[in-house]
């Protein structure tokens, strides 16, 4: 297995405590020892797909000590108000901000306990696939080591090296579409007092229109805090960008005029913004996941997305539950890794859809009258027409109904959300006969394990 990130960790686990002989190669050193370098936000939303992974990997009391709860959205308008938008019904519903290095630490240790052997400063340098010998290189001494193998897994990110080396032998259909928008992270510290500065059961947004930044809450009271800009502005019309808002000072001014309640709460705002590195948005689109039984890719490396839905992890421990299980089923591994791909890809499809959508959802719709009535008759239906409505937000992230059956649901549901509220400016005027014949018409039943 090449990459030791989360989806390496959990997927060395399931696969492990199968009988599998599992050896994990990471080029980075063992965060445990050295403390977390990922390099990337170090906030994630866990959800039930996630959950779900981590309870058959036996990690969940673990990581669930450590998570705090969100309950919805709290929407920070241009005037200084708040309004927490719910996520679901009640907190049965909720999403989990987690810490992405002790999420990684506790999954090493629970891969480590269940028999599979860990090796770290070992980057991915080549692979003959012909004679099923690969090499990693030592970052310290620029030493190789080689390794036979029967089948390879790559759990490498984004930028996955294995990916390359499968290219190079056999054209995957990859291909990266760049989002046009990057990001910034910066930090909400704790109160004098220890406490948190806002309410931490919460995912906080400043939605601006083209533009947004969010905040998630951390287990040591702090929050992260992320800046999303075009990559190229529009003075003309007031829209800030990454190529106008270049260092400290400017990003100061930005958040005086657009973020000013959010501004007292982040003293070294000039110093991250500077210091921080500038963090790209793209969509990583494969037609083939795997090369015979050779190898396999899953999560980042087979289908990055960008970060606006909180799936990618989520999806990433999704996609190690599947191969686990095709792995189980009797079948090669050539036809296990075929079955896999068959089933995920579909799925990975519809969630970098949805995550694309939700990123317009997010920094322009969620302070918007006609999507704030949608949002209400939405909740209105699901409780009206419980085996037929399910806002799409619960389908994807408190159920595992595959993303795709939830994205095609979702968007006939919102054809009807649109059309039942059109001229209306309050749900009280809607004809109720008449919406719930149109519910009866235009929806069949959920899945039964919905």
């Amino acid at each position: 297995m090449v990459g030791a990130g989360l989806a390496g960790a959990l997927l060395a686990t399931l696969l492990a405590r199968r009988g599998w002989q599992v050896d994990v190669y990471e080029k980075r050193g063992d965060p445990r020892i050295q403390g977390f370098q990922g390099g990337r936000s170090i906030n994630l939303a866990l959800a039930e797909r996630g959950l779900h992974a981590l309870r058959l990997a036996g990690g969940d009391d673990e990581v669930m000590a450590q998570a705090v709860m969100m309950r919805g959205r709290m929407v920070h308008f241009l005037d200084g108000r708040t309004d927490l938008q719910r996520y679901g019904r009640d907190d049965s519903e909720v999403i989990w901000s987690v810490h992405r290095g002790e999420l990684n630490v506790i999954l090493l240790d629970i891969a480590q306990q269940a028999g599979a052997r860990l090796h770290f400063h070992r980057g991915l340098a080549s692979v003959d696939f012909d004679r099923r010998s690969v090499a990693f290189e030592d970052d310290r001494d620029g030493s190789l080591h080689e390794s036979a193998f029967e089948s390879l897994v790559g759990a490498d990110g984004a930028g996955s090296a294995l990916r390359s080396a499968m290219n190079a032998v056999s054209e995957l259909g990859e291909r990266t579409d760049f989002l046009g928008h990057s990001y910034k992270e910066l930090e909400i510290p704790p109160t004098s007092d220890g406490g948190f500065s806002i309410e931490p059961n919460a995912l906080h947004i400043w939605p601006r229109g083209r533009y947004m930044c969010i905040a998630l809450p951390n287990d040591e009271r702090t929050f992260t805090v992320t800046l999303f800009l075009p990559n190229e502005g529009d003075p003309a019309a007031g829209v800030p960008g990454f190529d106008t808002v270049r260092n400290g000072e400017q990003a100061r001014a930005l958040f005086e005029r657009d973020f000013a309640d959010a501004l007292p709460l982040i003293p070294r705002l000039e110093h991250d913004f500077e210091h921080n590195p500038k963090g790209l948005l793209a969509t990583l689109y494969l037609d083939r996941w795997h090369l015979d039984d050779r190898a396999v890719l899953l999560g980042d490396a087979a289908h990055a997305m960008v970060p606006f839905h909180g799936q990618g992890m989520n999806c990433a421990f999704e996609d190690c539950v599947a191969l686990a299980e095709h792995l189980d089923s009797g079948a090669d591994r050539a036809a296990a890794f075929a079955a896999f791909q068959a089933q995920r890809l579909p799925d990975s499809r519809a969630i970098q859809a949805m995550a694309l959508e939700n990123y317009l959802e997010m920094r322009d719709r969620v302070d918007n009258d006609d999507y704030l009535l949608q949002r209400a008759l939405e909740l209105r239906l699901a409780q009206r027409h419980p085996d037929r409505f399910m806002p799409r937000y619960a389908m994807v992230t408190f159920h595992r109904m595959p993303y795709s059956v939830a994205f095609e649901r979702g968007n006939r549901q919102r054809e009807l959300l649109v059309e039942l509220t059109r001229d209306h400016a309050s749900i009280d005027t809607l004809d109720w006969d008449a919406v719930d014949a149109a519910v009866r018409e235009r929806l069949s039943p959920l899945p039964a394990d919905a």
